[in-house]
């Protein structure tokens, strides 16, 4: 299954380095105004957040993964481990206390439109001294990702306790001002056009192809630009190259988590030896199959399904 021989320094494919919630599901015929009470479906309590997303997304793919995590010791964080621990997940890094499990509250209308509040909790106390006491960890991984649902403290301190010859993926969601040292250490920075307007600000052009070298040029050693059902764009200072990878042509049923399935495809590949494009292409279609059923992590593909597509 594996074309290219995982290197035996790395114990791991991927380490995730990021937030895990419990996602509080419930459908409403409409959103309530201010003061109002409106009935809404039955509750349903589903495993995500950003981090825990990519870890089973990668392991689901066959990718030797592992999570740093801090979740509650509550019902949701029980949730949480044995749906990371179902996927395959190494889950020695996910530290358990300190704070409730983080929760995002959901309605969704019948349009599908939802509206969200986040209550970070325990991933607000993941910290810069918890990711040091995981240097065994950061240095048996080939690849590191990290988004922007834990401390941006921490982010900076995953970055340099990066091990030899580890590359950092980051996906800046939700988008934040991100330090000088961390977009450098970016190989790539991983963004979706919302992202990058954001943190191009003014100096944002018109199209993707304008803000791919205007985003190298703040320092990471490559981007990749996610367009949605349009594939996405990867740009490598290192070749001096921009690519447009088209995805395939798929009935999307829920978009819920494609990003995260998409960043974690990348991230494996990266690790395996494949060059950017190569990794870039394998994500499109690996996010192309997460649209196809609904949900976040009930939808992430194993690698048979992508190769069906």
């Amino acid at each position: 299954m594996h074309d290219n021989a995982p290197d035996d320094r790395y114990r791991y494919d991927l380490l995730v380095v990021g937030s895990a919630n419990a996602d509080l599901v419930i459908g409403v015929e409409r959103r309530p105004a201010p003061g109002e009470t409106v009935l809404g479906s039955d509750l349903a309590v589903h495993p995500g957040g950003k981090g825990a997303n990519q870890a089973v997304a990668a392991a689901r793919l066959g990718a030797r993964t592992a999570l740093l995590a801090r979740v509650g010791d509550d019902s949701h964080g029980r949730l949480l481990l044995e749906s990371q621990r179902a996927a395959g997940v190494d889950t020695d890094g996910v530290l358990v206390g300190g704070a409730p499990t983080g929760v995002a509250l959901i309605t969704v209308d019948p349009s599908g439109d939802n509206s969200i509040v986040v209550s970070p909790g325990a991933n607000g106390r993941l910290t810069p001294e918890d990711v040091r006491a995981a240097a065994p960890l950061l240095a048996a991984a080939r690849v590191v990702s990290v988004q922007l649902e834990i401390p941006l403290d921490t982010v900076a301190e995953t970055a340099r306790g990066l091990g030899a010859g580890a590359r950092l993926v980051l996906n800046p969601s939700p988008p934040a001002p991100l330090p000088d040292e961390v977009l450098a250490a970016c190989d790539p920075l991983v963004v979706n056009e919302h992202e990058a307007r954001y943190i191009l600000g003014e100096a944002a052009g018109d199209t993707p192809h304008d803000w791919a070298p205007a985003l190298l040029a703040l320092g990471p050693r490559s981007v990749v630009i996610t367009l949605g059902a349009a594939g996405a764009l990867v740009a490598d200072s290192r070749t001096d190259s921009l690519d447009h990878l088209v995805s395939p042509k798929v009935g999307a049923v829920d978009t819920t988590g494609a990003g995260d399935a998409f960043t974690a495809a990348l991230a494996w590949r990266l690790g395996r030896g494949d060059d950017l494009r190569e990794a870039a292409a394998f994500a499109v279609r690996v996010g192309a199959a997460a649209v196809m059923s609904k949900g976040a992590q009930a939808s992430f593909p194993t690698l048979e399904e992508v190769d069906a597509l």
